[in-house]
This record gives C-alpha cells, sequence and structure tokens, in this order.
C-alpha cells in the first residue's frame, strides 16, 4: 500500500498510529520473510486465541456471516450440483480442489481486489472462486504436454464443485458470504483462425443448455459480448451453429458493463426461466490466465461458473399464496 493509500485509509491510520506508525507496516510487508511472517502472525492468533471463552465463541458463530451455515438446504444444493454433473460432457475430468490456494491466485493471475479474498495467516487464500484454482491445474498439466512435445495441441478439460468465500460485503438480498460454485475450464493451444475459441465455446454453451434443461427451464437466455472485433468472427461463427436450439434465445450483449478487463475476446451470460422466475446462473469467458502461468501467449484458456445456491432456488417450485379467509356477511 503507497503511502497516499495510508492517508486516504483513516481506519488503517489510526492502527497504525496506535501500533507504532507507519514503518509497521513496510516492516511486515516488505522486510520480513514469508516464514517470518508466518511464525510472527501464528504466535499472534495463538495468544488471541488463548484469551477467547466459549462464550465468545459462541457470540462470533451468531453474528460473523462468514461462519454462518447456508441459508439453502443441503439435498437442494446436492440436487443442483447432480444436475450439472449429469450435463457435464464426459470428456471433462472431475477434480477435488483443495479449500485453499496461494497467496495471490486471485490477484497476480485474475484481476480480483485482494482486500476481496480471505487470506490465511500461512501464506494462502481461502478459494473465492474455484476457475483459480482450476486454471493453476490446467496450466500445471499444459507444462508437462509441452515438455514432452513443445508444439502439443492436446485440450485440458476439468470442472469441480467448490464452496467459495468472498470478503465484500452485499446488501442486496441473496448475496451471500460463502456460496457454492460448479466450474469448467478448458486450457489449449492456439491452432489457429480461432478454432479453439470456436470449438470450446459452443462446447460450454451446450453443457450449460443441457444443464438448464434438465432443470426445467422453459426458455434459456445466451447473452454473448464481443471484447475485441478480432473475436467477432467467432460470436458470429457460435450463433449460427447455436441457432434453432429448442428453447434457447441468443442475444448479443454489446452494453454488458462487468467482466471487462477480466474477460478476453468473448465473453457470456447464461439466464434461465425455470417456475416462472428468470435469474442469471451462469457466467464465462476467456482469460489469458494460462498465457501468464505457462509462458506462452499460444495458450488458450476458457472458463465458466454456474451459482450452484441460485440453480437450487430455481429448483424450487415458489410457494402459493394460503387463500384469504372468506369475508363475513352481514
Amino acid at each position: 500500500m503507497t503511502s497516499d493509500e495510508h492517508s486516504a485509509d483513516p481506519a488503517l491510520r489510526r492502527v497504525l498510529a496506535k501500533a507504532g506508525g507507519p514503518e509497521l507496516l513496510d516492516v511486515l510487508s516488505e522486510e520480513l520473510t514469508g516464514s517470518e511472517l508466518t511464525t510472527l502472525l501464528l504466535e499472534v492468533f495463538r495468544r488471541r486465541a488463548d484469551r477467547l471463552t466459549p462464550a465468545e465463541v459462541m457470540r462470533r458463530y451468531r453474528t460473523d456471516r462468514f461462519v454462518t451455515p447456508a441459508p439453502t438446504g443441503f439435498a437442494q444444493l446436492r440436487q443442483a450440483e447432480d444436475l450439472l454433473l449429469s450435463a457435464l460432457p464426459g470428456d471433462f475430468q472431475l477434480v477435488t480442489l483443495a479449500p485453499l490456494v496461494p497467496l495471490a491466485a486471485h490477484t497476480a493471475v485474475a484481476t480480483v481486489d485482494p482486500r476481496k479474498v480471505v487470506a490465511t495467516i500461512r501464506g494462502s487464500e481461502v478459494a473465492a472462486d474455484p476457475t483459480n484454482a482450476l486454471a493453476l491445474e490446467a496450466a500445471e498439466r499444459r507444462s508437462r504436454a509441452l515438455a514432452a512435445d513443445p508444439r502439443s495441441t492436446v485440450p485440458v478439460r476439468l470442472a469441480a464443485g467448490q464452496r467459495v468465500v468472498r470478503a465484500q460485503h452485499f446488501d442486496a438480498p441473496g448475496m451471500l458470504a460463502h456460496f457454492q460454485l460448479f466450474a469448467l475450464v478448458t486450457a489449449g493451444r492456439d491452432t489457429g483462425s480461432r478454432a479453439f475459441e470456436h470449438q470450446h465455446l459452443v462446447e460450454h454453451l451446450r453443457f450449460a443448455v443441457r444443464a438448464m434443461t434438465r432443470a426445467g427451464a422453459r426458455r434459456t437466455e445466451i447473452r454473448l459480448t464481443c471484447l475485441d472485433e478480432r473475436a467477432a468472427p467467432v460470436l458470429a461463427r457460435t450463433r449460427t451453429q447455436l441457432a434453432g436450439t429448442p428453447g434457447v434465445d441468443i442475444v448479443d450483449d454489446p452494453d454488458r458493463a462487468t467482466g471487462r478487463g477480466y474477460y478476453t475476446d468473448l465473453c457470456y451470460k447464461i439466464h434461465a426461466t425455470v417456475h416462472g422466475r428468470q435469474l442469471e446462473v451462469a457466467d464465462g469467458g476467456f482469460v489469458d490466465w494460462t498465457q501468464r502461468l505457462v509462458g506462452s501467449r499460444k495458450e488458450r484458456l476458457l472458463i465458466g461458473g454456474f451459482g450452484v445456491d441460485r440453480l437450487a432456488a430455481m429448483l424450487t417450485p415458489p410457494t402459493a399464496p394460503e387463500p384469504s379467509p372468506p369475508g363475513r356477511t352481514g
């Protein structure tokens, strides 16, 4: 954090003044090694934990939004995740992800503000999005493939379900501190004419359509956004290939605001109508993460994520209001 940010954050300014001045921040963030900082923080949190009573732990459990159980029932979540699994193409390999990722996995690879991620005192982060961990695994597998064959074009298809934590606070209803995501990624190499982009975007979108159909969606809306004019032919070919799919509307969404600077080339959103309710259930697109992780501009990566809690809520028919009691006659 720069000196300007020190002055702009009054809460941090008060803490540093109490703790001995802004030099402390420089010592902790720059002068201590990672292992030295971990040693120090482990002792700090050991002492703080030793002072806590069971009553204080109970109070924290009642008030901390990060530890409150999910409002969606286990059976509903399992039903929604099983539905997604049943629609997954057989070429995808399911991965059981760890609940933690390396420090900066969400920041150095993607463009996520680190303040939105829950860091640990052991130099790692609580998973905030399974696509980041899947991208790391895909990059590792692509690196091994390239070591064996520098021109390898064999794609890596991975999928996983994971409960994740987001640190930013939302006031909107239904926005949770922790929630279930189902993610899939496809990593590979540019083979020319944007063939990779077209083939795997269609594969991801067809998976989404199958999943929404099995969820009972009356309509599935695919909203496509072209972020780079050079990718316009991919969008056009994708529209042509998916045109006429029963129950599916394909919509150009050039005014989409979110995801710019995060996705490259193309991105999409999936909206589905189930039991008369339309909700956004999925978001995805192309990113440059494996290019930077593998160190080759020829690498390509397509990611997608489905909100399992949201899908589970859609699978439950809305409760009909109770009839009003009959009025009395005079």
